[in-house]
């Protein structure tokens, strides 16, 4: 919905009342002239003897009296028409806000794809629950709009689309460098068999190769365990280039493809001592577990299978040249098979409306498929092809989890509740023994995911513009296509890998939600800004840990301080929407900042380390 001028903003906001006097006035207007008009002289062209003595002149006169008239009256009733049309137009764009569940949302496609792929029936498996019985923030979602329809002729924010502190550039990448030799791995063989899904699985990955460092063992080529949420059987070499890993640590560690033959003959589940699950070793398990309890077993019986291995290797207390080896297999070892960088290419060019120009980090992410800047391009289109991903952490049982409530009433009250029995006995089972904060108390401290809606108001009230492309990660949102309404209204410019590829480019990844992530990671990677609505969440953390890695201090990212927003979003109904830009924007700025990693966090999420790069003063 464009917006050519703001005279149409201001027949939106006027009153049912105001609308009414303006049309009697215009009304009115038409019977005066009408009056006017019948008052005036009717009679024709007649012989001299019926004029007076001006009479030829009072004839003229009295023809310019009557065009003026008609003229006036033609004017004001297409004046009425106009502002008539712009109301209802406007009327009706409100109303769609507020009213999230109206209708199929049709999201269009860019114009670069001419193959029209709505978003995929996943946004309506997982999200079966009933759409909320009322819109929370209305009377916000509504002034956003208003704001988004006046910014079409106004500039975004200077510092929107780029990182607020130079500071940033000054970290460069440095953990390719080694100063050891490479270990013979004698002491055994690494098993691992990781769980969940491409996330957990590329930290479990990292994770292993600092561990059969640490032991001098070999490591084998990793292995995923098929999930029953994920239902994805894809492996290592499905996904990542198991050549390219293998011989860029080589210098690092021993990696074999299979067991040797003379041990693949072994029962590994039925002698226990060779098969260690999560519930064997604690989360967050520091080196020294693993020098007194894995290494001694690794010793007797030469194998060591890690079943599980969900991030069971702690951030610190690990020797710096381990912390970099982790930092190396993360973003230097790890790249995607050509099939997914192919794809993932087509993915970025379609967002850039198919500019040229290189992305600062395309090379890395899809290698020999990212374009090359043609010799003598003009830069100047690099603004209109810029976009931002975003990542929507409202899946269910992100929702269910968090005890939170999302405008569903009852029926979502029920339909959570049931979820939880099921995926999380531990937590029902708690929630009967303890006493929990309700949920007014978990949203004001900003332990509820940002629901679609919120999402939406923090874009705008940051500033970016109704036009912007936005690419949305995922596709199994809580509450359907219709929790989605406000975003695609406010945002229509907001696609899916599903959008932007065809059926026969996106088919063979359909039943393969590994391979899916891995398509969404280059999208939201490469993106020109790449906003998140939970810290959290592990796709968000490995994201922006490349994107700082990579970036050059180029590559913004938007991280909700959610107990902040919560502060500001309750104010919905009396807060004035220049008042909540302000605050959003000061909120979100000061989660920008740029700061060495902090001790015991993430090195995959904070690379900012001694470990991973290097500071150039």
């Amino acid at each position: 919905m464009s917006y050519p001028n703001s005279a149409q903003i201001n027949v939106v906001d006027a009153d049912e009342d105001s609308g009414k006097d303006f049309g009697q006035w215009i009304y009115g207007r038409n019977s005066i002239s009408s009056r006017m008009s019948q008052s005036s002289p009717r009679d024709s062209l007649g012989s001299p003897s019926q004029l007076s003595p001006n009479g030829y002149f009072e004839h003229k006169k009295t023809k310019k009296s009557k065009r003026t008239a008609w003229y006036m009256k033609k004017t004001t009733f297409v004046l009425g028409v106009l502002v008539a049309f712009f109301f209802l137009v406007n009327l009706s764009m409100l109303r769609r806000v507020q009213e999230p569940g109206r209708g199929n949302i049709n999201i269009k496609p860019l114009k670069a794809n001419a193959t029209t792929v709505f978003i995929r029936e996943e946004l309506q498996k997982l999200g079966r629950g009933k759409k909320p019985q009322k819109t929370i923030y209305a009377r916000l979602l509504a002034k956003a709009a208003h704001a988004l329809a006046e910014g079409e002729s106004k500039t975004e924010p200077k510092d929107l689309w780029v990182e607020p502190y130079t500071r940033a550039s000054s970290w460069i990448p440095c953990s390719h460098t080694r100063n050891w030799e490479p270990s013979e791995g004698t002491s055994g063989f690494i098993m691992v068999t990781a769980n969940g899904g491409i996330n957990q699985q590329r930290v479990a990955v990292c994770n292993a190769v600092a561990i059969a460092r640490m032991l001098n063992a070999t490591l084998v080529l990793p292995r995923f365990m098929f999930s029953s949420v994920w239902r994805d059987a894809s492996q290592f070499g499905d996904i990542y280039q198991e050549d390219y890993f293998i011989n860029y640590l080589k210098p690092d560690i021993r990696i074999i493809k299979e067991l040797p033959m003379e041990l693949q003959s072994l029962d590994l589940e039925a002698i226990g001592s060779m098969q260690v699950t999560d519930t064997d070793i604690m989360k967050e398990a520091k080196p020294s577990f693993y020098m007194k309890y894995i290494l001694p077993i690794l010793h007797l019986n030469r194998v060591v299978h890690f079943v599980g291995f969900g991030n069971r290797l702690a951030s610190d207390p690990v020797p710096h040249k381990l912390q970099k080896l982790r930092c190396r297999c993360n973003f230097h070892a790890l790249r995607f098979v050509p099939k997914i960088q192919e794809a993932g290419a087509l993915l970025i060019q379609r967002m850039r409306q198919n500019d040229t120009g290189l992305g600062h980090l395309d090379h890395y992410l899809v290698g020999p498929f990212a374009q090359t800047k043609v010799k003598g391009q003009k830069t100047a289109a690099a603004k209109k092809s810029r976009y931002l991903a975003l990542h929507l952490r409202f899946e269910i049982d992100m929702v269910a989890h968090s005890l939170c409530e999302f405008g569903g009433g009852e029926v979502e009250k029920r339909e959570l509740e049931a979820y939880r029995e099921i995926h999380f006995p531990a937590l029902v089972e708690l929630e009967k023994m303890r006493k929990f904060p309700s949920p007014t108390e978990l949203r004001s401290e900003g332990f509820c995911p940002l629901m679609p809606e919120e999402t939406v108001l923090m874009l705008a009230g940051l500033g970016f513009n109704r036009r912007t492309h936005i690419y949305l990660a995922g596709a199994h949102i809580y509450g359907g296509i219709s929790r989605l309404a406000a975003l695609t209204t406010l945002f229509p410019n907001l696609v899916t890998k599903e959008n932007l590829l065809s059926s026969s480019e996106i088919d063979p990844f359909r039943n393969f939600s590994s391979q899916s992530a891995a398509l969404d990671f280059i999208a939201c990677t490469a993106a020109d800004v790449f906003a998140m609505t939970d810290s959290g969440s592990q796709f968000s953390s490995l994201v922006a840990g490349y994107r700082i890695y990579y970036g050059g201090g180029k590559t913004p990212t938007i991280r909700p301080n959610k107990r902040r927003l919560a502060d500001i979003f309750v104010k919905n109904n009396t807060i004035e929407w220049k008042v909540f830009e302000t605050r959003v924007r000061k909120a979100v700025r000061q989660n920008k900042r740029v700061f060495s990693r902090p001790v015991g966090r993430s090195v995959y999420r904070y690379p900012r380390c001694k470990d991973c790069m290097c500071y150039n003063e």
